[in-house]
């Protein structure tokens, strides 16, 4: 009986190879006649944007709303890509893109079953499909599809083809390819899948939409074990762990693709619309500890209200983190708007540059002595502190620390508003003076306004001896060597970062660790903190996007404690900013006469100014050639003695308006004179 057999099943056996190597040929055939084939749409991705290490911050989905993450083979888990080709190509790598025995295989249970027992499609047949979508099931669309299979490994090679299913297999609804499925399905990268995990994912594309586990659990129970146990019969795993992985439960719903750093993301992408990959500066670990302390604390002082976050590496100028607001999808408090970019009254938090430019100017020291008292300037500007009194005589540094609102007037009227807001503008900040009116001497006190960036910006100026850098957000700008604008000289900067070390902390925090300030502008609309040591400057704000006042809103209790958080998040201890050779540490009863008390009176009829040299000029003293000649300093006006500073260092005193000094190099210098009434003047020159 079986010998009778034997012709007849070799006779079915030479069939069915003839049937295989017939489509084969059929196909190869077809193949010079198709079209070349069009992958511009499968080549198609999310637009994504990475941080500074490449970590995922956020996906947006591509034009027609599906999510298809670009993915290398090389950042798959090897173990899924082992049980992908052996549940669904074991000859991957060995055939040209039809599996010639797969074929034949499945011709022979179909002819023996009387029915479809198993497929025969190769990974390169299915990237044609998926390329080539054609809805009609029949033998010459069979045909076409391994035509296209033989073409795309010719043309692409098995690596490309690889890429292409990983990228566009389907997973269920508009996810597609294993990154988007991988991320939407257990919240993680697929470099670090678990075994039940990559099955799972091995599973999903034969039946995505009956398998999906947020809709069909069991069934995708089933398909995982499926793939584990052919694995583990293939020896790609071992039993154990295949019988293992059986016990992991299915996901039963979909994650949220990363949303880090929202309003930064949104911004690069609209920025360079045609690239497909952005890499912020951002340090994706940092901001996902930030933005949910931020969104805490707002959502504890009031309804409504919102809050910014922006974290600067001051060395660099790069954005490490940016926190627009307190929640990017809480409609309530307006989450979708960045207020690291809106336009805000900073209330106190302009001052310490009022300071430095009265420290550099050599109007004042910080042990300078002024009065705190009620004043009135001009016919009816009569500015009072903010728990309406007043402390008397105090040196500007506690006047600063405190955050005094008369003595800082007082500078301002000294240092001039006009100039002020100059400097202001100089160093890069978008200053904005209600209704385009003329700079009053409110303006110490908030009356303009400013962004959180560009306040965080002048910030890290400080820090960096007074350099104000260009706010850096992606990887691919360029390092520019362009000299930095100048919010202060190096030594005013530091009088003032020490000056702002110690001011008193907020409860619980400890002292002399964090140079900071606060502000509150009128009517309780916002509240800010901003803080930095020699690594990092930290600007915070909290209120109302739409500018309503929220009773209660104080810089000092709502901002500076987020502020003190936000830096114990960073790891380490602050670091204090190196002190300057030139800078003058003294008691105020050893400062030179004028510096010891600021004076609103007593001027001299004749206004003291320099005459020699001009402001901005380029002098040349032989500065290249070894030591420089000695410069000639010429004053009018003023009550003598004079006193003449530079870089806010005195350097020598004179009973006559000409005097002579000795520049140990070249450079840009910043050149004062005092009278002995207080009436100051200043220059930069460069000397060369």
């Amino acid at each position: 009986m079986a010998a009778r057999n034997r012709p007849a099943t070799r006779r079915m056996a030479w069939g069915l190879a003839g049937l295989a190597a017939g489509l084969t040929l059929a196909a190869a055939w077809l193949w010079p006649d198709l079209p070349p084939l069009d992958l511009t749409a499968a080549n198609a991705r999310s637009t994504i944007v990475l941080d500074r290490a490449g970590t995922l911050l956020r996906p947006f989905a591509t034009q027609d709303g599906r999510w298809r993450l670009p993915l290398e083979p090389g950042a798959v888990d090897p173990r899924f890509l082992a049980m992908l080709t052996a549940y669904e190509d074991r000859r991957f790598r060995d055939h040209p893109g039809v599996d010639a025995r797969a074929l034949l295989r499945a011709a022979g249970q179909w002819l023996a079953a009387g029915r479809i027992v198993s497929g025969a499609s190769t990974l390169s047949m299915q990237v044609a499909r998926l390329v080539e979508p054609r809805g009609e099931r029949s033998l010459k669309a069979k045909l076409r599809q391994i035509a296209r299979a033989i073409e795309l490994e010719r043309r692409l090679g098995k690596d490309e083809v690889l890429r292409l299913y990983l990228a566009l297999a389907p997973y269920g609804g508009p996810v597609e390819g294993l990154r988007a499925a991988s991320l939407a399905y257990f919240g993680r990268e697929p470099a670090r899948l678990t075994l039940a995990e990559a099955a799972l994912l091995v599973a999903l594309p034969q039946a995505p939409e009956g398998r999906r586990p947020d809709r069909f659990p069991e069934a995708a129970r089933r398909a995982r074990d499926r793939v584990l146990d052919l694995a583990a019969a293939r020896g790609v795993v071992p039993a154990a762990e295949a019988f293992a992985a059986k016990a992991e439960p299915v996901p039963h719903g979909r994650r949220p693709f990363p949303m880090l750093a929202a309003h930064a993301a949104e911004a690069a992408s609209a920025q360079e619309p045609a690239l497909a990959v952005h890499r912020l500066t951002l340090d994706a670990r940092l901001q996902a500890r930030l933005e949910p302390l931020v969104a805490e604390r707002a959502a504890a002082i009031a309804p409504g209200l919102s809050a910014a976050l922006l974290v600067i590496d001051n060395a660099t100028g790069e954005v490490r983190a940016q926190v627009g607001s307190a929640g990017y999808l809480d409609a309530t408090r307006s989450g979708a708007i960045d207020m690291t970019g809106a336009v805000r009254s900073p209330g106190s938090a302009l001052k310490p540059f009022v300071y430095a430019m009265a420290f550099e100017s050599g109007l004042a020291h910080p042990e300078t002595l002024i009065e705190d008292r009620p004043s009135r300037f001009g016919a009816s500007y009569a500015p009072e502190n903010f728990d309406l009194t007043f402390q008397g005589t105090v040196t500007a540094r506690r006047a600063l620390q405190l955050s005094l609102n008369v003595p800082a007037v007082e500078l301002m009227e000294a240092v001039g508003p006009a100039r002020f807001i100059a400097r202001l503008r100089s160093a890069g900040a978008a200053i904005a003076l209600p209704r385009d009116a003329a700079p009053g001497l409110p303006v110490a006190l908030g009356g303009l306004g400013i962004t959180l960036a560009d306040l965080a910006r002048l910030y890290a100026g400080l820090a960096r001896g007074g350099a104000v850098p260009v706010l850096k957000r992606r990887l691919d700008t360029p390092t520019t060597d362009a000299v930095l604008p100048r919010i202060a000289e190096p030594v005013a900067s530091w009088y003032v970062a020490d000056v702002l070390r110690g001011t008193p902390p907020p409860e619980s925090a400890l002292p002399n660790r964090l140079a900071y300030k606060t502000g509150t502008s009128y009517g309780y609309r916002d509240a800010w903190a901003v803080g930095f040591d020699r690594r990092y400057t930290i600007a915070v704000w909290l209120g109302r996007p739409d500018g309503a006042g929220v009773p209660g809103l104080v810089g000092r209790i709502a901002a500076a404690p987020l502020l003190f958080d936000a830096f114990a998040r960073l790891g380490g201890d602050p670091e204090p900013m190196a002190r300057p050779r030139d800078a003058l540490v003294a008691t105020t009863s050893a400062l030179p006469p004028p510096l010891r008390t600021l004076r609103r009176d007593g001027g001299p009829t004749d206004r003291l100014r320099i005459a020699y040299p001009p402001d901005g000029a380029r002098i040349d003293l032989g500065a290249q050639e070894g030591v420089p000649a000695g410069l000639a300093l010429k004053a009018l006006g003023g009550t003598l003695p004079l006193t003449w500073l530079v870089g806010g260092l005195p350097v020598t005193e004179s009973d006559r308006r000409q005097a002579e000094w000795q520049p140990d190099g070249a450079g840009f210098v910043r050149i004062s004179v005092l009278d002995a009434a207080g009436a100051s003047d200043s220059v930069l020159v460069r000397i060369e």
